[in-house]
């Protein structure tokens, strides 16, 4: 199959990124971020979370994010609404896209949020009920698409069961996710596979983490089954907190650099991105996860 010539990048960092990180990151700092990559090009940077700050303290400046952003036409800022409360208070913020978070593994769901996935997804029923009367687009995830912490391996038919649901409840797009950074291009390729027999590819993306390394390998793989959505993170953010070793999502900047080389657009300035990337490890104080980073880093000072 030839691979896609345009690719969409949803940039995750300030949301997925840094809502692991231990330090408090400052509201300005995060609204810069954001508005960095959205001038790098990126048309969709996931902003926040309106999740209760008990659990997630460092989103706990959502609305004031959200509100802050100079935002740019044509960009989609996407936050996520784990249940309506989370969701009225995204929309009296000025929320115009929305996610949701189901998972492929019970044992995870169980260990997260407490219920089961079949009670996991039945609370999103009136998130997208409410976000339909009110013409909000909805995202749906899906993570432990291929492994689980708790479960070990997770049967592709089982993630595309749990997309089929998501994607009928009306979710415009169902992104894969690789939690834990398991996966290779074997099994990235079987839970394609087995995904798109449910939901069309194109309402597809994936989101894979670099535990082991592979998740460059398991873009490359996904483009030549004609995916042509992924989730990325600037320098390298986030990890789970669930999973020991688990290392962060994918960098945006090793996936550009990935895409670029294939001849494959993106609408992305790499330098800007890299900017982007630079100022955030700055201010968290390591360098970036990014390797495509930094050697251009390198190359630039040398």
């Amino acid at each position: 199959m030839p691979l896609p010539t345009h690719v969409k990048i949803v940039e995750v960092g300030p949301r997925d990124g840094l809502q692991n990180e231990k330090q408090v990151v400052p509201t300005a700092v995060k609204i810069e971020l954001i508005e960095r990559l959205a001038a790098a090009g990126l048309p969709a940077v996931e902003a926040t979370s309106f999740v209760s700050p008990k659990w997630v303290p460092q989103m706990g400046d959502n609305s004031e994010v959200l509100r802050g952003i100079r935002q740019q036409p044509g960009v989609a800022y996407p936050v996520l609404t784990p249940n309506l409360k989370g969701f009225d208070s995204a929309v009296e913020a000025g929320a115009t896209e929305v996610a949701i978070f189901g998972a492929a593994s019970e044992a995870f769901s169980q260990k997260n949020i407490n219920c089961s996935i079949a009670e996991s997804l039945k609370r999103f029923e009136p998130i997208v009920s409410a976000a339909s009367a009110l013409e909000i687009k909805v995202r749906g995830y899906v993570s432990c698409v291929v492994g689980c912490p708790y479960e070990g391996a997770v049967a592709p038919e089982k993630a595309a069961e749990v997309a089929k649901i998501l994607y009928d409840m009306g979710c415009y797009e169902v992104s894969l996710g690789d939690t834990i950074g398991v996966g290779n291009p074997a099994s990235v390729s079987r839970l394609l596979e087995a995904c798109a027999r449910h939901v069309p590819m194109a309402k597809l993306a994936g989101h894979y983490h670099d535990t082991y390394g592979m998740a460059v390998a398991n873009i490359y793989a996904s483009l030549q089954l004609g995916l042509a959505v992924f989730d990325a993170s600037v320098a390298g953010l986030g990890g789970c907190p669930y999973a020991k070793g688990a290392s962060g999502n994918v960098a945006t900047e090793d996936v550009v650099y990935l895409l670029e080389g294939l001849g494959i657009s993106t609408g992305i300035d790499l330098q800007r991105l890299v900017e982007a990337g630079a100022f955030i490890s700055a201010h968290l104080g390591r360098e970036s996860a990014s390797k495509a980073a930094r050697a251009l880093l390198a190359k630039c000072a040398g």
